[in-house]
């Protein structure tokens, strides 16, 4: 991605204020490629909308506390990438990039835990309704489209697997060392739903090889649509549970932040090796950009330097280098009821 760009090496001093032909600022980002803090701040200014040229530095001096600077027309703004996302989210309109207060205080641990709840909840949400949509009336290509659910059913599938591991092997066992068996009703709850989450998989295989004008394909894609309801439903209060009553434990179960931050890093890295890789668009897409951006800053505080630059650069290529990770309003009905 940054093989294309040159890499001059510039001060501070030389970045000074410029404005294009039709009086608008030019808006500037320099910093290194490399680092994914100053990647962050670029998908902040690409959710925003703004035509921002990056440059990328990858000695650059701007001085002890500057990751990257920011040029915007006769403004000037170096610093922290925390900086220079909070300026951008003043700056420019649309959607709000800053976490709420209470979401800022969260824990590391629990934080990421929320915030993987509100990007499964968002997904099962549009599955549902885009079921319930072919339910009533299939669409010119019919079989194709159910094959698409099928695909996007199977990603989110893996993320909500994994994430369940992500409890299983780190969160739970930090809660059951402050009270033994907090975590029993839960974990029972992963095991009883992961036959059920596979059954609706094999549904849908199913209903692909069915003729679309057939009394089987409605009746299917009706009981279909009605378990992924059901599935929605449980998993909404599934996650309403863990949020109220066990992820607010973490910020008494005797593990300091760099702990907690330290055992995340692991868990993305290892554990959920594949929803920060490979499916890692995925799970961010279905976040409102305040949430996606404080994921990603949970990535680059808990991470390695090299894995989160390969995790945050990865949104930019999966949607094209040219946007933030999309995402859909529609997709956050259910997350707002939390």
């Amino acid at each position: 991605m940054g093989n294309c760009f040159r890499k001059p090496k510039i001060s501070y001093r030389e970045i000074g204020p410029c404005e294009n032909l039709a009086g608008s600022p030019v808006v500037r980002l320099y910093g290194p490629a490399s680092c994914p803090r100053t990647s962050a701040v670029r998908i902040a200014l690409l959710y925003k909308n703004v035509d921002a040229e990056f440059v990328p530095l990858e000695t650059p001096n701007f001085g002890p506390e500057a990751v990257a600077v920011l040029l915007c027309g006769k403004e000037t703004l170096s610093g922290p990438a925390e900086k220079l996302v909070r300026y951008v989210d003043g700056r420019f309109p649309g959607p709000s990039l800053l976490p709420s207060a209470t979401a800022s205080r969260e824990s590391a641990m629990a934080a990421a835990a929320r915030l993987q709840h509100r990007s499964m909840a968002s997904h099962l949400d549009q599955l549902t309704r885009w079921a319930e949509e072919l339910a009533r009336r299939p669409k010119a290509r019919p079989r194709m489209e159910v094959r698409n659910l099928g695909q996007t059913y199977s990603r989110l599938l893996e993320v909500m697997m994994e994430h369940a591991q992500m409890e299983e092997k780190i969160v739970f066992p930090v809660l059951d060392r402050a009270d033994r068996g907090i975590c029993t009703s839960a974990n029972e709850e992963h095991a009883r739903d992961f036959p059920i989450m596979n059954g609706i998989r094999e549904d849908i295989k199913s209903i692909v090889a069915l003729d679309s004008g057939s009394s089987s394909y409605y009746e299917a894609m009706t009981k279909l649509a009605a378990k992924l309801r059901t599935l929605q439903e449980h998993y909404r209060e599934h996650f309403e549970e863990e949020e109220g009553e066990l992820l607010p434990l973490l910020e008494t179960a005797g593990m300091s932040r760099e702990q907690q931050e330290r055992a995340l890093g692991q868990c993305m890295e290892a554990v959920m090796e594949v929803s920060h890789s490979r499916l890692f668009h995925f799970l961010i897409s279905a976040l409102l950009p305040a949430e996606a951006m404080q994921y990603l800053d949970l990535v680059c505080r808990c991470c390695s330097r090299g894995r989160a630059g390969t995790m945050i650069r990865s949104l930019m290529e999966e949607s094209g280098q040219g946007a933030a990770p999309e995402y859909d309003q529609s997709l956050v009905v259910v997350s707002d009821c939390y």
